[in-house]
């Protein structure tokens, strides 16, 4: 009797699924693109294909990068020198919303991290620090990616740009020979020589990390520090759901300042961030992702950690502010320069917030994506205050 044609194929290899194969090519859906099931040769020219195809007209002076000096941005940033920048709105329906800071470090690869309320934009805030959570290496094609679905909700690009590194305050001692003052200028001389992805890749080992974001929306000369407090890090534990928590996230003992010698609690930025801390921690995940914290096509060079805790401030100086000594102002923050000074900004989440190279909403990703009845998460607050 012969066996039916079905049942003749080699036992080894196996046959491949078919719902794991990737797709290539212009067809695939941006959702799909950002999830992983399909891959493009070329992701810019898919990526402005279709964003001339959705984009939306927005008020004269809204910010907006134009889609010619965005793909240009992209083809500058390529190799391994590259410092392409983008902060991604991320609309999650379990989540909720919460902004993403991508930062690239090599041809191929950025460091992420989600931040609850968004970027800060208020020099004079009562709530000056926002928790960075990292978060999985993402490949760089990721920073030109607007997508919807109801598995991850929306994303859309708020701003992007490119980085600079800021050099860190470093309390030095006085060289006691010659020998000693001629060490210190070639340090710094070879440090001079290094590009700002590999000062990223040095701030990051050091865990103090100053960024100025040349983007589309962010005000000229905005500027941010991050630290990693050495008690956070380790890897969070991810909280236990409908239960107190017995172990919580990892505290830091000593009060995190900024260049401005603001503090701020630290238990209670850490409390904020512990839903985040949970929903990043994708079960679905395979082993691979979460071994080298990185996603399939990305290296984690860098060292990444997943989830755990910076925390993030507005670099007020190195911003352009001073505090003001008299007058109505006095004791507050105000700009250096009053013409070229920038005023404070507030991210205000999914009902006002536009992207940066599309000018759509959340609600006209999801549409243009065909989702429909996505209802995201209606928790979230800004930070006005």
């Amino acid at each position: 009797m012969t066996a039916p044609a079905s049942l003749n194929r080699d036992i080894s290899p196996p046959p491949t699924r078919r719902s794991r194969k990737h797709k290539i090519g212009a067809s695939a859906t941006p959702a799909a693109i950002e999830a992983g099931q399909a891959r493009l040769l070329d992701p810019i020219s898919y990526f402005l294909d279709h964003f001339s195809k959705v984009a939306r007209s927005l008020k004269p002076d809204y910010p907006r990068l134009d889609l010619a000096a965005w793909t240009q941005l992209w083809r500058n940033d390529q190799g391994q020198h590259g410092r392409m920048f983008v902060v991604h709105q991320h609309d999650h329906p379990i989540a909720g919303v919460h902004y993403d800071l991508r930062l690239q470090f090599s041809a191929t690869s950025a460091i992420s991290f989600s931040i609850p309320y968004g970027l800060p934009g208020n020099p004079n805030s009562v709530r000056p620090m926002r928790m960075a959570i990292e978060t999985r290496v993402h490949c760089l094609w990721n920073h030109l990616v607007e997508s919807a679905s109801h598995a991850t909700g929306s994303l859309l690009i708020w701003d992007t740009g490119e980085y600079e590194l800021v050099p860190c305050k470093v309390t030095e001692k006085e060289p006691e020979t010659d020998d000693d003052a001629s060490d210190v200028e070639a340090e710094v001389e070879q440090d001079a020589q290094k590009t700002d992805s590999e000062r990223l890749f040095e701030a990051f080992q050091n865990r103090h990390i100053k960024l100025r974001l040349h983007g589309a929306k962010l005000p000229q000369g905005y500027t941010i520090s991050m630290r990693l407090p050495s008690a956070n890090n380790v890897q969070s534990k991810k909280p236990k759901r409908k239960r107190r928590r017995k172990d919580p996230l990892p505290q830091a003992v000593e009060e995190v300042a900024d260049s401005d010698n603001d503090q701020v609690n630290v238990q209670d930025l850490i409390n904020e961030s512990t839903e985040q801390v949970a929903v990043d921690s994708d079960d679905s995940e395979d082993d691979t992702i979460r071994i080298n914290n990185a996603y399939n096509g990305s290296e984690n060079t860098i060292g990444s950690i997943h989830q755990r805790l910076w925390f993030l401030t507005l670099d007020k100086l190195n911003s352009g502010f001073i505090k003001a000594s008299s007058g109505s102002e006095k004791g507050r923050w105000v700009s250096q320069d009053e013409e070229s000074g920038w005023k404070p900004f507030f991210v205000q989440g999914t009902d006002v917030e536009r992207s940066v190279i599309t000018g759509r909403s959340a609600a006209q990703v999801t549409q243009d994506e065909g989702v429909q009845g996505y209802v995201g998460r209606k928790t979230w607050r800004p930070i006005l205050e």
